[in-house]
């Protein structure tokens, strides 16, 4: 849905304080009778250095599609707004539509009221970008929906810094897991920034990362079968993958020669295989062919 006209007069941008400055957030949550919520993940940025930053390492550009999940007040939207972008922005507290619909006011911003876990993120447009401070409670969850939404370009994300080190992880180092390798296995992530936590009001409890990750639609999507595997695989960190793959129900001969035809020892750990010998270990297995 579209926003509806706000029943608070508008503040003049030129003679209000920036959207994003501490005491304008402050001026707006009270005025409004809103406390931040931590359940729901609410860290509004208040600076806006970083706030042009994420807007143009996300491709905020005129007539790009982009998605925001978790608008919040409406600063970053309005900064990626500005730039051109055809913004969607899904906001779950419907507490914020007074303030979204000030501070948006304006805008063409379409507002779309429900839970971002509820979406569906198959029906965006091609060329689509999400650009976002995501809710750290559902981070893993979204970017995996993000990775499967044939639709999006993009994700230039928010994360904690601990999740992005986990996306940028490589095999065979100490933050390498199932993320790492979904995110691999559907294209390439860059970090742009980390951001301290000064930047938010109010702030949380651990510094940030801006991640950003480039899907490639030009290659089929791994299978549904061999992203199991390769969960399976990873599941518990410290045992041997022939460990896990057995837990998963495969037979310990079968693992044993699969291993040995993908050049693998049988101690190795999944951690450390490069995706190219976790997929021939897949084959050997019947997993995927």
């Amino acid at each position: 849905m579209t926003l509806p006209d706000s029943t608070h007069p508008t503040p003049d941008p030129g003679s209000a304080a920036p959207l994003y400055s501490p005491a304008r957030v402050k001026e707006l949550l009270t005025r409004h009778g809103l406390r931040p919520t931590k359940s729901l993940g609410q860290n509004f940025l208040i600076d806006g250095n970083i706030l042009r930053a994420i807007a143009e390492a996300g491709g905020a550009a005129p007539g790009v599609p982009v998605l925001e999940v978790g608008p919040g007040l409406g600063v970053l939207t309005r900064e990626i707004a500005s730039r051109g972008a055809q913004v969607t922005a899904m906001e779950k507290d419907e507490r914020l539509k007074p303030v979204l619909a000030e501070t948006l006011a304006g805008t063409d911003v379409k507002v779309v009221w429900g839970d971002a876990l509820d979406f569906d993120y198959a029906s965006l447009p091609d060329g689509t970008r999400v650009i976002a401070n995501l809710p750290y409670y559902i981070t893993g969850v979204l970017l995996s929906r993000f990775m499967h939404a044939p639709g999006i370009l993009s994700a230039t994300v928010l994360v904690q810094k601990e999740v992005g080190q986990r996306l940028a992880a490589q095999p065979g180092e100490d933050a390498y897991g199932f993320l790492s390798a979904l995110a691999a296995l559907h294209g390439r992530v860059k970090h742009v920034r980390d951001v301290p936590k000064g930047a938010f009001l109010p702030a949380p409890d651990v510094t940030s990362s801006v991640i950003r990750l480039d899907f490639d639609r030009s290659r089929p999507a791994p299978e549904a079968a061999y992203l199991k595997f390769v969960e399976a695989a990873l599941h518990h960190r410290r045992k041997t993958m022939r460990n896990n793959l057995r837990m998963a129900g495969h037979a310990g001969e079968a693992i044993d020669a699969a291993l040995h035809a993908a050049g693998l020892r049988q101690d190795v750990r999944a951690e450390d295989v490069p995706l190219d010998q976790m997929r021939h270990v897949a084959l050997e297995l019947g997993v995927v062919r």
